[in-house]
């Protein structure tokens, strides 16, 4: 991930609009504090306040002020690194499409703290904002599935609670049947709902909580990459290795190596 420029509660006046026809040479995330007007593909949309929306590198930008109103926002222009827009898409997010949110001043809390990693000198900052980053697109994906399901529904309120004891608690032991038993579902349809709601697979978003918990252990600690994998629920290092490989395209200890020797020139 990489970081070309961020702004944080920007307020303009109702003259404000932007108008790139080749876009402004990468992604950009916006996070709207006040209502807005996208033209896209030459129709004009109305996304209200407290919204998320991202332009993909190489598409214009056009948008602009509701009239008589004032523009304010909060935005990240950045690249992605590796395969990180394929975990993006994953989530079932889109380019140039809007997701409303209730609690926006996380998000803005979020941004406001990539803007001052990004201008620190913290060892750790790369590592930091790339965190932050993941995390905005998990709880806006949720913020969208919330839109797209009934808030009442039981199955997904009962999922939504397993998937965040996987990613607060990714050295839990746990299994497909282990799991669907803890819902009191059956193991085919706790893995259909599972993947209908978070648009993803249990054993896929598992593996990414526990290799996401693994990331920040070898940058953040000085565990060895064996222990690494035991504090993150493997019984076995190859099978460890093996995903995190999968995942990043490194071995835990090349990762390591690598990414504290990036964070030291940045």
């Amino acid at each position: 991930m990489i970081i070309n420029n961020v702004g944080y509660n920007h307020c303009h006046d109702a003259d404000f609009f932007i108008d790139r026809p080749h876009g402004s040479g990468d992604n950009l995330l916006l996070i709207l504090r006040t209502d807005a007007i996208f033209t896209i593909d030459g129709v004009d949309i109305l996304v209200p306040a407290n919204s998320f929306f991202m332009y993909k590198k190489g598409r214009p930008q056009y948008y602009r002020c509701v009239p008589s109103h004032v523009f304010a926002n909060d935005w990240i222009h950045f690249d992605f690194e590796d395969n990180e827009e394929d975990y993006f898409l994953s989530l079932g997010l889109k380019y140039e499409s809007f997701v409303h949110m209730d609690n926006v001043c996380f998000f803005n809390y979020c941004i406001k703290s990539i803007a001052y990693e990004a201008y620190s000198s913290n060892i750790h900052r790369s590592s930091t904002i790339k965190f932050f980053m993941f995390l905005m697109f998990n709880k806006i994906s949720e913020c969208n599935i919330i839109t797209n399901f009934n808030k009442n529904d039981n199955y997904y309120e009962m999922l939504s609670t397993i998937r965040n004891k996987i990613y607060s608690h990714p050295y839990e032991k746990r299994t497909i049947d282990s799991t669907a038993h803890e819902v009191r579902m059956s193991k085919s349809n706790f893995q259909q709902l599972y993947k209908k709601y978070f648009n993803i697979t249990f054993m896929q978003d598992l593996i990414n909580s526990r290799i996401q918990y693994a990331q920040m252990l070898l940058l953040n600690t000085n565990l060895s990459s064996a222990d690494v994998s035991k504090h993150c629920g493997y019984n076995y290092y190859a099978h460890f290795e093996r995903q995190f490989r999968q995942k990043t395209g490194l071995t835990p200890f090349q990762f390591r190596n690598i990414k504290k020797s990036d964070n030291f020139h940045d």
